[in-house]
């Protein structure tokens, strides 16, 4: 990955949740190339070694589980133990899951053989809203404590589902929209002392979760691939690098520090277009 330009993030002492993913291994990636420090946070174990591996001795892998807020605890230890105090956060941990989602778009009368709202499972809707709200309370909770002396930055990772909510994904495209709810409310909360909090809404990125909605077994578009591009005027997926440049603008302090509070949409014009 070549950055679109560089900040100076030496002083900075990041912990980017979701780091074994597409999307956040990257953005942690672009964080160390710019000189900070980065604690790659993840469940998956295996995921954020390798990429620890990869990065080098300015990144450290901590396996957490951020449903856990002992656990969360402990891998703050870790990051303190190596690197201080935090003054970066990134809330990257999210995601779907196939029980929170229906199989059809619109409920019609002969639904009786698909998965329609009614048959959607508690417990999928609520490991949807724990993965993506609870886990950015009780990690924001853990490091925001490091900011309180010396200011801080958090970034929250929204979706274009929390502009307008996608079909089949209700609970997803809900936890989204309590995301960009939640970084309005830390941005006025943390003001006085200093920390920034605002959140990036990706459009549509091929990732490990997604994967599977958009392209078939041998990798041809599905329907509602057809249907993604057609609503998005640049008519083609987000790469990873196309998030770069907002992160490392929301990043630096000298670029973006009056700017709190905001969610911005990367995602090819997919928010503005009305499909007129």
């Amino acid at each position: 990955m070549k950055l679109p330009f560089t900040v100076d993030l030496s002083d900075k002492v990041a912990v980017v949740t979701g780091a074994g993913g597409v999307l956040m291994s990257e953005f942690a990636r672009a964080l160390l190339d710019c000189g900070a420090r980065v604690a790659l946070v993840d469940i998956n174990k295996e995921a954020v070694e390798k990429l620890a591996a990869e990065l080098g001795e300015r990144a450290l892998a901590v396996p957490a589980n951020c449903l856990d807020k002992a656990d969360i605890e402990a891998a703050a230890e870790k990051v303190h133990a190596a690197f201080g105090p935090v003054n970066f956060l990134i809330n990257g941990a999210g995601g779907n899951n196939p029980r929170a989602t229906t199989d059809n778009e619109y409920m019609t009368p002969d639904m009786a053989a698909c998965k329609d709202f009614f048959a959607l499972e508690e417990s999928g809707i609520k490991f949807v809203f724990d993965l993506n709200i609870t886990t950015a309370f009780l990690v924001t909770q853990v490091f925001a404590k490091d900011m309180l002396q010396g200011g801080g930055n958090i970034i929250n990772i929204s979706s274009m589902n929390a502009f307008s909510p996608l079909t089949k994904i209700p609970a997803y495209s809900a936890a989204k929209a309590g995301i960009s709810n939640f970084t309005e409310w830390l941005a006025v909360h943390f003001a006085p002392v200093g920390i920034r909090c605002n959140a990036i809404a990706p459009g549509f990125f091929v990732t490990h979760q997604n994967r599977g909605l958009l392209f078939d077994a041998e990798g041809n578009p599905t329907a509602r691939t057809d249907k993604i591009l057609k609503g998005t005027p640049q008519n083609r997926f987000g790469e990873v690098d196309d998030l770069i440049g907002t992160l490392l603008w929301l990043a630096s302090d000298a670029a973006s520090g009056f700017v709190t509070g905001t969610v911005i949409p990367v995602d090819g014009g997919f928010h503005a277009f009305s499909g007129v």
